[in-house]
Order: structure tokens, then C-alpha cells, then sequence
């Protein structure tokens, strides 16, 4: 009989034991530390990990059918990028709270409806980070308040149009927020040729 894939990771993942960790680095954002990992087959290798508190990302959708995007230069990239608007958790802030923070302070948006799409890894081969994406519906304007070292723009974008220009989007989470609305609205999320 075979094992369900729940039962085949949790055996696989008891199997693994930090031998040790030792932070290297603690930052604003996020902090960096080397872990000695003992697999199953008994091999200790070591394993950089990025420790993030985790974020969110909101498909913010008006009764027009337009999504609010922002287009903000960022750096690691060195360009441009059109992105949903997202922010990372304050210590001890719930998704819910960190996401109608960061539609206010991106977008000068509230909304009055809230629901989870899913969370997912940015990169769970170097990053704790878990991005919560929300779909916010009835929207009303409030006074944008962006953070000092945000350089924003607003851009209101067709719903259809982002599913049907995927390619335009270079962010991972805009990308995977865009794929959990699609399957929300029951919508087919058409595949660039």
C-alpha cells in the first residue's frame, strides 16, 4: 500500500536533523544563517537560509474589473517592475492586518471584502518568506501613505488584460497571486505561447 504524500514528507522530513545553525547576518528586512543539516543518508551538508517573516500580496479588484497594480524600480533587478501591491509582516501582525496596511499605504485603497487565495514560498530553497495573497474587493479611496524609501506608481490594469498578457509580469508573486485569482473567479488563465 502506497503512502499518501503527506505521510511520505513527514517521514522524509523527520528523517533530516540540524546539527547546528549560526546566524551570519541580521538585517532590517531579513537575516542570513548556515545551517548543518544531516540528511537521511547520513551526509551533514550545509545549507544557506534566508529567514523572512513573510508577506502578502493583494489583487486588489474594483467593480470595473481593474486590478491596481504599482510600478516601482527595484534594485536586486536593476529595472522597472509592474507588481501587485505587497509588504512584508511587522512582528507580531496577522496577514489580514499587514495586507489592508499595505493596500492603504501602496495604493490609497480600503476595501470592505477580504478573502485568502493561499499562501505559498517566494524560493524554499534559500527562504523562510510565505507570501499570503488576498483578493480586496469594494474599494474605496483613503490618503496614500507609502513608506520614505518608496518611489511609487499606481497603475490600474484590466482584469482580462493581466490574465491575457502573463508575460508582461516578471514578479513571482504577482505572477502566482494572478494564478490563485484566476482559479478563484473560475477563470481559465491562459498560457503564453
Amino acid at each position: 500500500m502506497k503512502e499518501s504524500h503527506e505521510t511520505q514528507h513527514e517521514s522524509s522530513r523527520s528523517a533530516v536533523e540540524v546539527a547546528s545553525q549560526e546566524r551570519v547576518y541580521q538585517g532590517k528586512i531579513i537575516n542570513l544563517r548556515i545551517d548543518s543539516v544531516r540528511l537521511p543518508s547520513g551526509q551533514t551538508v550545509l545549507r544557506e537560509v534566508v529567514e523572512h517573516p513573510g508577506a502578502v500580496v493583494i489583487a486588489a479588484l474594483d467593480r470595473d474589473e481593474h486590478l491596481y497594480f504599482v510600478r516601482q524600480y527595484r534594485h536586486p533587478a536593476q529595472k522597472v517592475l509592474l507588481e501587485l501591491p505587497a509588504g512584508g509582516l511587522e512582528p507580531g501582525e496577522d496577514p489580514l492586518s499587514t495586507a489592508k496596511r499595505e493596500l492603504q499605504e501602496e495604493v490609497g485603497l480600503t476595501a470592505e471584502v477580504w478573502i485568502h487565495l493561499g499562501s505559498f514560498y517566494s524560493s524554499p530553497g534559500f527562504t523562510t518568506e510565505i507570501l499570503h495573497a488576498f483578493l480586496a474587493q469594494g474599494l474605496a479611496p483613503v490618503e496614500v501613505r507609502p513608506d520614505d524609501d518608496e518611489d511609487i506608481e499606481i497603475v490600474r490594469y484590466p482584469l482580462a488584460d493581466a490574465f491575457a498578457n502573463t508575460l508582461r509580469f516578471e514578479d513571482a508573486k504577482t505572477l502566482a497571486t494572478l494564478f490563485l485569482l484566476a482559479r478563484r473567479l473560475g477563470t481559465d488563465f491562459p498560457m503564453p505561447h
